[in-house]
């Protein structure tokens, strides 16, 4: 019995991708491990968090930006957790029988059993959450190479779930694209309700 969808082009092109970009390297269990973990980015957040008050310059405006990044993080994991994984129910690759001859899986540090992640990857909430806020941040904060460092950050955490080997690349990619949707909309709305992004003055 193959992978699920097999026979479908894009499945199997995807399979095959998978494959392709599935590690390992020298070194690369422990840090793709390390990027996968959220905490990991808690000192990023806390900067990100200071350098929007300092741009947006009042309280209320940096306020109304937390709200929208908890409306974007709300979008892309409910999307993701609540609507696509249980009603397309694709397995992640580390629960595919069939591809554990080739699959390189990672045992984390400090554990006995590989880390295989939940039943279903279709998509993957750590792309979507992770470029949800790189692209809301981003361009609250002014768009340019602010915002495209953080969307290669979300795709450096996207590419680090494809080595551990819990998701497809293609889980990846359309992860990444609904919460590059889920960002920009939330980006459009605040700056709509709260007039051109540009630092003011508290």
């Amino acid at each position: 019995m193959g992978v699920w969808g097999a026979g479908n082009p894009l499945v199997d092109a995807d399979v095959a991708a998978l494959l392709a970009l599935n590690g390992p390297w020298p070194g690369g269990d422990t840090l793709m491990w390390w990027i996968s973990q959220t905490w990991t980015w808690l000192p990023l957040y806390v900067l990100l968090l200071w350098a929007l008050k300092r741009r947006l310059g009042t309280w209320a405006r940096w306020g109304w930006a937390l709200a929208g990044i908890a409306l974007s993080l709300a979008g892309t994991d409910m999307g993701s957790a609540r609507l696509a994984k249980p009603l397309v129910e694709r397995p992640r690759p580390s629960h595919e029988a069939v591809l554990e001859a080739e699959l390189h899986v990672v045992t984390p540090p400090g554990r006995t059993e590989p880390y295989r992640g939940g039943a279903y990857g279709f998509f993957s909430s750590h792309a979507a959450n992770h470029m949800g806020i790189a692209v809301l941040v981003g361009a609250l904060l002014g768009g340019g190479w602010t915002l495209a460092a953080l969307v290669g950050w979300a795709l450096i955490i996207g590419y680090s779930r494809i080595y551990l080997g819990v998701h497809y690349p293609g889980d990846v990619l359309v992860g990444a694209a609904w919460g590059a949707i889920w960002g920009g909309v939330c980006y459009l709305v605040w700056n709509r309700l709260l007039g051109p992004n540009r630092t003011r003055t508290a």
